[in-house]
């Protein structure tokens, strides 16, 4: 054990980019667990990781550029899940998990020449949430606070599908570069499943409480005992689900608590 790796200089830009994808993914992966759309997450990672590697591969020196490579490749992406889910709700699922197919493997043909392939794309798996600088945590927080803007200034109604579509998509497509697709989809569907009996805004305090604790447990066990940062976020965020979960599902409902 090495408790001089518990250092805040490193620890605290990874806490507060783990903080800024909670912002946004806990009510969006709520909403992506109402909906029952539950691997759309992992497809527009996918799909805007092979627009990171595409953009790599085009040599796009500027880091706009590759920004822009992988939101349209993720707009694509959503633009394409939107029109599936009207032409063909009942398979939605299906088309959502082949999406991410195409997308894993577009990545690794892509990357089959690359001598450095095979961390690029464990890099775009896993992440790599310790080398996180507070600049580009500022960057995110822009882009985070747009979204939360429109997410809840309009609704999720009146947002509607396409538009769900984009804002998941642009999200995502941040979120995977600053921390991997692994801990996207960690961040999205593990709080919201472990609180999805407390609705309103009593459930989203909840699953955000388990959420930072998850990311603060796994930053200091990580430094302590010197493990990979994102896979063992993700296991305590599994582990405390597991002990929320029962703990809230006989929690009392509240009148007046709205579902989602």
């Amino acid at each position: 054990m090495n408790y001089d790796a518990l250092d805040v200089s490193i620890l605290g830009p990874a806490f507060a980019a783990g903080l800024l994808v909670l912002s946004t993914h806990v009510p969006l992966g709520r909403e992506v667990l109402r909906r029952g759309i539950i691997f759309i997450d992992l497809a527009i990672a996918q799909i805007a990781g092979l627009g990171v590697i595409a953009a790599d591969m085009m040599q796009l020196g500027s880091a706009w550029e590759v920004q822009l490579a992988a939101v349209a490749a993720a707009l694509l992406g959503a633009a394409l899940l939107t029109w599936t889910e009207r032409r063909f709700p009942s398979v939605q699922e299906a088309l959502i998990g082949v999406l991410f197919a195409l997308g894993a493997t577009g990545s690794i043909l892509l990357l089959a020449n690359n001598p450095h392939g095979g961390e690029e794309l464990k890099n775009l798996l896993v992440g790599q949430i310790l080398w996180v600088e507070f600049s580009s945590v500022g960057y995110v927080a822009l882009l985070y606070a747009a979204v939360i803007a429109v997410w809840f200034g309009l609704g999720r109604e009146r947002t509607g599908h396409a538009g769900f579509y984009l804002l998941f998509a642009v999200t995502v497509t941040a979120s995977v570069q600053l921390i991997g697709v692994y801990l996207v989809f960690a961040s999205l569907i593990i709080p919201a499943l472990a609180t999805r009996a407390v609705h309103g805004l009593r459930g989203m305090a909840v699953a955000l409480g388990l959420g930072v604790a998850g990311y603060f447990l796994g930053l200091v066990v990580s430094a302590v005992f010197d493990l990979p940062t994102g896979a063992v976020i993700v296991w305590s965020l599994a582990l405390l689900a597991i002990i929320v979960s029962p703990i809230v599902h006989g929690m009392p409902r509240k009148e007046g608590d709205a579902p989602g």
